[in-house]
């Protein structure tokens, strides 16, 4: 066996070849099964986040509420299959593995700002169109009502 031959890196074509690097949040939209717009309150309708996944399996990410003042509103709980903000804010970080056949990645949260999420693994459906990266995940809204969460991404780095 020839020892200088490398094993290939993922395809620039996959998830997997295509998800590294810095993320700039361009749209974070809540929608019921009948297409009705929801505000998650904690983070409002446009908040300011990065999200970074390296070539190792780590990631890490940060949302703020864009207007972050004295009436931003603590969430009590997370909605299903979600963090939880603090004070118009929420962080996380930890590791990755991508599943190419069925465009999912799965995080496991090895440190959060708010201390319940930490060791919460969670899987969700992305995908990556030239910069931009979608990420589809269902959730409930403040007061418990189910929702598609659309966040859309662009390459910054």
């Amino acid at each position: 066996m020839d020892d200088s031959l490398s094993v290939a890196g993922p395809s620039p074509r996959t998830l997997s070849g295509t998800l590294v690097g810095t993320w700039q949040l361009e749209s974070r939209i809540d929608c019921t099964a009948s297409g009705e717009r929801r505000s998650e309150p904690s983070l409002g309708a446009d908040p300011i986040a990065l999200l970074y996944y390296d070539s190792s399996g780590h990631f890490a990410a940060q949302f703020m509420k864009r207007q972050r003042d004295a009436s931003v509103v603590n969430a009590t709980a997370s909605g299903s299959n979600n963090t939880r903000a603090v004070g118009g804010y929420d962080a996380y970080f930890g590791t990755y593995s991508v599943d190419d056949a069925s465009g999912t990645v799965t995080q496991t949260l090895v440190g959060a700002l708010s201390h319940e999420n930490v060791g919460h693994v969670v899987t969700r459906e992305m995908r990556v169109t030239g910069d931009t990266l979608t990420i589809e995940l269902e959730t409930t809204s403040s007061d418990g009502e189910p929702v598609t969460r659309t966040l859309i991404w662009k390459r910054i780095g």
